[in-house]
């Protein structure tokens, strides 16, 4: 039997990061994992999509050429399993660097599904080889979640997973799901040329947002014409084949029945109301560890379960569904397992971004939760019109809001919605996780012309809350 220190299940971002610094910290680490590595971010995620919504704004920059004085030539199009190929091949690139690092860090990595099958022991299928190890780290990460439709027709959809499969880009796109993922793909598509229809059980988009960002946002999506269906449900589907398996160019469109009462016939469905911990499998149960409702593994701030050798980091503990907190994570656990540094992980505060066009970005509290944490704001808010969309000629609006807590001065949240709004929220997180204050803002200096400047600028108070 062979023994390591370390065994990690999953290959995605954070059971990788963990494997290289614990394998740095002088640990015999072994590394399983079933699919490709990288996991979702890499594979089918983060990158990938990323890929994708850049390619989906070409048309936007070709349109504003006018504006710049540009006379550009007619008749560009799409080529779409031109550039999907591009983004395989960049994906797998990347792959293989995944790869490279980890095993020039020491790190025994094999193909294989693994299962804890006892304590401190892990079974490699197939072949069924018992590896020993003094510690086990689960980072599985998570999973589309597709609910069964109460009308059926299940295998006519695809989820967000298939999306990066399609052979060719279908022109009719209903898209179930108002979150992240569906907004993202949706919108890409969109922006493609696709007829894109969101469909959500909620009000609007991007539930749990601040609610000032989420209906500027859905405001200008739908200025472009993206149809957006809130309180609306998918019951089923008929058809005879999803997008994509179906013989020929043109298969028979499909046919989707909404809990509204009316029917929509598109080319292609798109599910994306969420993910899911992926444990299932494992054999953690048997060992008796008792999983969450939706299957997460619960760990503490140190990432550990209630068994002492076990551990998990990323998706699969259902915390913070986002790779760079799977990274940190995976990092703090190899520092405090076998680094001789106990660090836990800061999930708070965290800032993240939405790839649709436009961008929004978040950092901090919602207005909403604001309120009932902190009582009295001041809301300091703004719209404009960014140069290049003025000189464009767009009406497209530009939102910057401030949420600060009036009795300390401390900025609560940053949400904004516009041009490069991921790339400023980066740099907003860093200053709101240090505690910066209203004050601290007024004092710095604008960088001239910018849309960013306008975060330094906003003097007065738009409206008092609580």
């Amino acid at each position: 039997m062979r023994t390591f220190d370390l065994c990690v299940i999953g290959g995605g971002s954070g059971g990788v990061r963990a494997a290289r610094v614990a394998s740095q910290h002088g640990a015999r680490v072994l590394l399983a994992e079933a699919d490709r590595m990288g996991g979702t971010c890499v594979i089918r995620g983060c990158v990938p999509k990323k890929l994708w919504v850049l390619a989906s704004r070409v048309p936007r920059e070709i349109a504003d050429a006018a504006g710049f004085g540009w006379t550009l030539p007619a008749g560009q199009r799409f080529d779409w399993p031109a550039f999907q190929a591009r983004v395989a091949a960049e994906v797998a690139r990347l792959e293989g660097v995944y790869t490279r690092n980890l095993e020039a860090a020491g790190v025994t990595v094999v193909a294989a599904r693994a299962t804890v099958s006892a304590e401190r022991r892990v079974r490699l299928l197939p072949g069924g080889e018992e590896i020993s190890a003094r510690q086990v780290l689960v980072a599985t990460g998570g999973h589309p979640f597709l609910p069964p439709l109460a009308q059926g027709g299940d295998a006519l959809a695809a989820s967000s997973d298939d999306f990066f499969d399609w052979p060719r880009q279908p022109r009719r796109v209903l898209v179930q799901g108002t979150g992240y993922i569906g907004l993202e793909l949706g919108c890409l598509l969109h922006q493609l040329g696709s007829e894109v229809t969101l469909i959500g059980r909620g009000d609007g988009i991007l539930r749990g947002f601040d609610g000032e960002m989420r209906a500027h946002l859905q405001a200008a999506l739908q200025a472009q014409g993206l149809v957006v269906r809130g309180g609306t449900e998918l019951l089923g589907l008929s058809g005879s084949a999803a997008w994509g398996q179906g013989d020929g160019e043109h298969p028979q469109p499909l046919v989707a029945t909404l809990s509204d009462g009316t029917t929509l016939e598109v080319d292609a469905v798109l599910r994306a109301v969420g993910r899911r911990p992926a444990s299932a499998g494992l054999g953690l149960q048997a060992l008796g560890l008792t999983l969450g409702p939706d299957g997460a593994i619960p760990v503490d701030a140190h990432s550990a379960t209630s068994l002492p050798w076990l551990h998990a980091v990323g998706d699969v503990t259902g915390r913070v569904a986002l790779t760079p907190a799977a990274i940190r994570e995976g990092h703090a656990y190899a520092d405090t397992v076998f680094g001789g540094k106990p660090t836990a992980v800061q999930l708070s505060g965290v800032p993240t971004a939405i790839f649709s066009t436009p961008e929004a970005a978040t950092v901090g509290l919602t207005e909403e939760a604001a309120l009932q944490a902190h009582g009295a704001l001041d809301i300091y808010l703004t719209r404009f019109r960014p140069m290049k969309t003025a000189m464009a000629g767009r009406d497209e609006r530009m939102l910057m809001k401030l949420v600060v807590d009036r009795a300390s001065d401390r900025v609560l949240g940053v949400h904004l919605v516009g041009p490069e709004a991921g790339e400023m929220i980066q740099l907003a997180g860093i200053a709101v996780q240090a505690g910066l204050r209203k004050a601290d803002l007024d004092a710095t200096l604008a960088v001239h012309p910018t849309a960013a400047e306008e975060l330094v600028t906003m003097r007065t108070v738009t409206r008092r809350a609580g």
